[in-house]
């Protein structure tokens, strides 16, 4: 089976998987490289829509990022401002503000939208 439109079912998908396995070694600039593109395009494009993946929660995004850093709380002083607030921020006690975002985007190298995502607080009433 030859895939020349969109995928649709999860056989034609399989059969992309196994073209694009053959193709691999496809030079870039050959038709060949070209039918390896196209493959795994329409393969993304079909794994996006059957098996979406939802953006992380970004508590948990900022965490990560710190872990994979090497970062502690005292390095995130500078996005996010004194240690209480920090503190405030990573137990859920208070939200994440826009310019907070921003900072911690470009300082742990997160995208924006991951942090603008809603999140559970634990906010006193």
């Amino acid at each position: 089976m030859s895939i020349n439109r969109p995928i649709k079912t999860d056989q034609e998908h399989a059969a992309a998987l196994r073209e694009i396995d053959g193709l691999m070694r496809a030079m870039a600039g050959t038709p060949e490289g070209d039918r390896l593109d196209l493959l795994v395009t329409l393969v993304e494009i079909y794994e996006s829509k059957r098996w979406p993946v939802e953006a992380p929660d970004p508590i948990e995004a900022i965490q990560f990022m710190m872990e994979q850093k090497g970062l502690t709380r005292r390095d995130l002083e500078s996005a996010i401002g004194a240690r209480n607030r920090v503190a405030e921020i990573l137990n859920r006690k208070r939200p994440l503000t826009l310019p907070m975002i921003r900072r911690l985007s470009a300082l742990l190298e997160l995208p924006a939208d991951v942090l603008v995502q809603p999140y559970e607080t634990h906010q006193a009433a």
